[in-house]
């Protein structure tokens, strides 16, 4: 059988650890609401109503590609493609071709901050194999203005961040929401885990510190994990209608049950 990705790719072992897909979440939500095309995903009234699950499901999306065999994997992107379609028929508008690339941009850049933040530096083939990854699943989206290579990539990344992300009423209104359905204790670790992995300019932004307080746990967290403690430590920070979707994440397979 082809895979998507390559069953040796450090892309597999990225998305294969439930710890990282998390941090990757994490830093998405984040961003999500400051980006000045979030006004889309507040049009279909699902984001607000349940913006952790919505979230969610787009990292769980792309762990599911991650996995897949390529015919497989190539169904899911014309899906995620139709779902899209059918939001801009519905509001009679396009969803910029900008708005696309900056959800790519996040899953490749959030998954090297998550990974180095977790487990190691990634080598720059390392990172050439995330922006192949995803750059296959934007050009099968039809997504036009993509970058050429990872140098390229790192350049738009970089305009992207200054030009596209702006703090708005939405902003608010999400992290209200995320402090409501997460609850005060694991909002305020959502935010620590944020400071963790995103940019300077979304920090700024967001008017974050420079240092989260979970930087010293980490370490212990570390040392739970190698005792192979760390599902009882990471799940007691959840809220448990969402357990059931992270334990998926640590199983060899995901099913589009899950999204």
């Amino acid at each position: 059988m082809k895979y998507f990705v390559n069953e040796d790719s450090v892309v597999r072992q990225i998305w294969g650890k439930a710890d990282t897909i998390l941090f990757i979440f994490a830093g998405a939500s984040a961003e999500f609401a400051l980006n000045k095309a979030v006004d889309w995903l507040y049009f279909t009234g699902k984001l607000p109503a349940d913006p952790l699950g919505r979230l969610f499901s787009t990292v769980a999306y792309a762990r599911l590609i991650v996995f897949s065999s390529e015919e497989d994997a190539l169904r899911s992107i014309d899906k995620i493609a139709a779902i899209h379609q059918g939001v801009e028929q519905a509001r009679g508008r396009r969803i910029p071709d900008w708005a696309y690339r900056d959800v790519l941009f996040m899953l490749i850049d959030y998954s090297i901050r998550s990974f180095e933040v977790l487990e190691r530096k990634l080598t720059r083939k390392e990172k050439q194999e995330l922006f192949d990854t995803f750059y296959s699943v934007g050009s099968r989206m039809g997504v036009s203005g993509l970058p050429e290579n990872l140098d390229h990539w790192e350049r738009m990344r970089a305009t992207h961040l200054q030009e596209n992300l702006l703090a708005s009423h939405f902003t608010d209104d999400l992290y209200k929401q995320y402090r409501k359905h997460l609850g005060v204790g694991r909002y305020l670790m959502l935010r620590e885990v944020q400071v963790m992995v995103v940019p300077e300019r979304v920090g700024r932004l967001l008017k974050m510190r420079k240092f989260s307080l979970l930087t010293p746990v980490l370490t212990v967290y570390k040392l739970v994990r190698w005792f192979g403690l760390e599902k009882f430590f990471r799940n007691a920070l959840l809220p448990s209608n969402y357990l059931d979707e992270v334990v998926a994440l640590d199983k060899p397979e995901v099913s589009m049950s899950h999204l």
